[in-house]
């Protein structure tokens, strides 16, 4: 199982819907556990509602970021504004990296996000827990 703090959904919840009715991306860093620390919300070069391309000088930015913080990029996220979470063809076929986490955001009635790995064309569940910060 993923962990995240809730700020993650948060960022990419808001990014999912500042971009609608096109799809929204970003990436993700994770740090040595596997932890997401960071939603990098970018810029679909697209600007399409059925699919994605991140623009590539703020990848790059990102990348930079992510590695000062002693982080990796592990994975992307992007949301489908007409459809349900769940992995399309193309994002099947495109997906780059079998060990990155690849979370699709659906917005058919209400959003919904889900963590998924794609390997060899198969589709895996990962589940995502979102933990809220507690003050103290």
């Amino acid at each position: 199982m993923i962990r995240a703090d809730h700020q993650i959904l948060e960022a990419m919840l808001s990014h999912a819907e500042n971009c609608h009715p096109e799809e929204s991306c970003g990436l993700l860093a994770m740090d040595e556990s596997g932890r997401i620390r960071m939603a990098y919300p970018l810029t679909n070069s697209l600007r399409s509602s059925t699919n994605y391309t991140i623009e590539p000088h703020e990848h790059f930015k990102a990348l930079r970021h992510a590695e000062a913080q002693g982080w990796e990029i592990g994975g992307v996220f992007h949301s489908h504004p007409h459809s349900a979470a769940h992995p399309s063809p193309t994002d099947v076929r495109l997906a780059p990296d079998p060990e990155w986490l690849y979370v699709v955001i659906g917005m058919e009635d209400r959003p919904v996000v889900r963590g998924f790995r794609i390997i060899q064309g198969q589709i895996h569940d990962e589940p995502i827990t979102f933990e809220k910060r507690t003050r103290q």
